[in-house]
C-alpha cells in the first residue's frame, strides 16, 4: 500500500463526509465537510492495516479530519462544482418528459437523491424524487433550488 498523497500535497474532496462517531464534538451523521472542499495532507496512516487514511487540514473551514484515499483528488485536478446536494429540495425548472410523455411539470417540487459526477460529458446530474414514486435523472441546468423565492417566482412566471 503505497499513499497515491504525500505531505504537504492540496487535495480535494469528491464525496461529502460525515461523522462516523469518530470526530469529536458533533453528532454521528452530522456533516463534517462538503465535496469540492480543498485542504492539505499533513498525515498518512493506516486503519485495520488495510485502509490509508490522510489526515487532511482544511484551512478555510478550520478543521482537520480523515480521509479515505478514493475520497480525495489533486486540488489541481479538473473539477465542476455541483450546486445542488442530497436532501436539497428543488424545482423544475422546465417540463420533463420520458418518451415524448410530460411526467414533471415545469415548477413541480423534487428532492435531491443522489449526486451523479461519473460522465463529465454530460455534466453534472441528478436523481430526482419528484413524488409518488418518481425518480428521474435531471441535468443541473434543469433545476433551481426551491427555497429560493426568486428562482420560485421566475419559474412560476413563464408556466
Amino acid at each position: 500500500m503505497l499513499p497515491q498523497f504525500e505531505y504537504g500535497d492540496e487535495v480535494r474532496l469528491i464525496r461529502n463526509v460525515r461523522n462516523d462517531g469518530t470526530y469529536p464534538g458533533m453528532n454521528t451523521g452530522a456533516l463534517l465537510m462538503r465535496r469540492g472542499a480543498v485542504g492539505c495532507v499533513y498525515d498518512v496512516g493506516t486503519y485495520l492495516q488495510d485502509q490509508l487514511i490522510y489526515r487532511v487540514h482544511f484551512l478555510n473551514e478550520g478543521r482537520t479530519i480523515g480521509c479515505r484515499e478514493e475520497e480525495l483528488i489533486l486540488a489541481s485536478a479538473p473539477w465542476i462544482p455541483n450546486l445542488f446536494e442530497f436532501r436539497d429540495d428543488v424545482i423544475a425548472t422546465r417540463s420533463l418528459a420520458v418518451r415524448g410523455q410530460v411526467l414533471v411539470k415545469r415548477g413541480q417540487l423534487g428532492s435531491i437523491m443522489k449526486v451523479l459526477r461519473d460522465e463529465p460529458e454530460l455534466g453534472i446530474q441528478y436523481h430526482v424524487h419528484f413524488g409518488e414514486g418518481l425518480v428521474l435523472q435531471v441535468p443541473e441546468q434543469s433545476l433551481a433550488m426551491a427555497d429560493s423565492t426568486a428562482a420560485i417566482e421566475e419559474v412560476l412566471d413563464g408556466i
